[in-house]
């Protein structure tokens, strides 16, 4: 899914993400309207990443490979056991009835077989993924399952979603699937680190009819989401009268010397700011208002190059920086504030009250940081963030991520 292009908004869509999460169990199963016309869609087996490596003898036994997978449950392994003891019993003794006895045992294996496979025919599983998530929050991810086969219906159908790097720990469980229709469930997850989360597929199992044998297929569906980094609750300084930093593109009433708006004049008004260019063509004396002072943005610098020689100790210095000046930024834009923020290499974004803090979030999630060797070669090729402001350099109000409180 087009997950990157959906992270538009602001802060309060993952609170009420976290709150339908609250509310919600492991999974939540509901039926959706069914659609008779969606057309039949097989989805590609799973396939290793594009961009890795596979080697000639990888390929060969991917193309081999069946196309379902079978594991014996701890059911299965016993009753296979019995089978086999029986068999041994009725080829040693030549006993007809241990004969039928083994021939009822073999017949309810093939039988498993068959209707497990035919549950898990003509399945199309999608994916959708939240519009935002953050680091510490609980975020729904729903899975649908549209069974296209027209008279034979799905039973025990377990959906596993599989992402790259991660363990598949979430799964969706749904008891019957009607013919031409679909189910939807859901279930929750609380991302642990910042960055891009890449869904590459699912794992679609069964243990139908008899939970013997766990028959499963792996298919394609790949989505990404960007993870938010933490946001911690920041107490700013109290403004200082007159002109303050953040807010230059905002607009309003104030006592600046710039014209905001024309209004009739009433009582209580100053006579120093009648428009008199106005008043003398109508009866009413006309007032001016005026804008509000101009200001600079707030910069807030993340230092993103690692010093040589430093080990995995700077890993969780980075990502300390990266959640500070999350916090700072949007502590800023909720009290009305601009905020510019920029990196060391020469990148920057800016976000504000009217376009939301998703800007910056999503800029510090996708933020990686560069050894010294490579700084130089990263900073001649930095480009410029969709919604950034081109300054040449920071401004004397720009001030590094992980400084005191007290310097915002």
């Amino acid at each position: 899914m087009g997950a990157e292009d959906r992270e538009r908004g602001s802060l309060s869509g993952s609170s009420r993400g976290a709150e339908r999460a609250g509310a919600a169990g492991r999974s939540a199963v509901r039926p959706s309207k069914p659609r008779r016309d969606r057309p039949l869609v097989e989805q590609r087996p799973l396939l290793p990443p594009r961009g890795d490596k596979a080697s000639l003898w990888t390929w060969v036994l991917l193309f081999l490979r069946p196309p379902r997978k079978l594991k014996f449950t701890r059911e299965g392994k016993y009753y296979l056991g019995i089978t086999l003891g029986v068999g041994f019993a009725a080829i040693n003794t030549g006993n007809n009835l241990l004969y039928l006895l083994l021939g009822m045992l073999l017949s309810l294996i093939v039988v498993s077989g068959v209707m497990s496979d035919l549950s898990l025919q003509h399945l199309t599983v999608t994916r959708r993924l939240p519009a935002r998530a953050q680091v510490g929050r609980a975020h729904l991810v729903e899975i649908e399952v549209y069974n296209h086969k027209k008279r034979v219906p799905s039973y025990a159908i377990e959906v596993e979603d599989l992402r790259a790097g991660q363990p598949a720990d979430k799964r969706c469980f749904f008891l019957k699937i009607s013919p031409s229709s679909a189910q939807v469930a859901a279930y929750r997850r609380t991302p642990a680190r910042r960055g891009r989360d890449r869904h590459t597929g699912f794992r679609i199992a069964t243990r139908f009819p008899f939970g013997l044998f766990e028959k499963s297929r792996e298919v394609e569906a790949e989505g990404d989401l960007i993870i938010y980094p933490a946001v911690d609750p920041v107490r700013l300084p109290v403004e200082d009268a007159g002109r303050r930093e953040g807010g230059a593109s905002l607009s309003g009433r104030g006592g600046g010397d710039e014209t905001f708006g024309l209004r009739p004049m009433r009582e209580g008004d100053d006579p120093r700011d009648i428009y008199w260019k106005k008043s003398t063509m109508r009866d009413q004396l006309v007032l001016r208002e005026r804008t509000r002072e101009t200001r600079p943005d707030v910069q807030i610098v993340v230092d993103t190059v690692r010093p040589a020689g430093e080990g995995d100790a700077f890993a969780p210095t980075f990502e300390r920086r990266i959640r500070e000046a999350a916090s700072r930024a949007v502590a800023h834009i909720k009290r009305g504030d601009a905020v510019v923020v920029a990196t060391t290499l020469g990148e920057r974004v800016r976000g504000d009250r009217n376009i939301g803090s998703d800007a910056i979030l999503r800029f510090l999630a996708l933020l990686d940081a560069v050894d010294d060797g490579r700084a130089p070669e990263r900073n001649a090729r930095a480009p410029l963030r969709q919604g950034s402001s081109p300054s040449p350099s920071p401004s004397s109000g720009e001030r590094r991520a992980g400084a005191p409180r007290g310097a915002s």
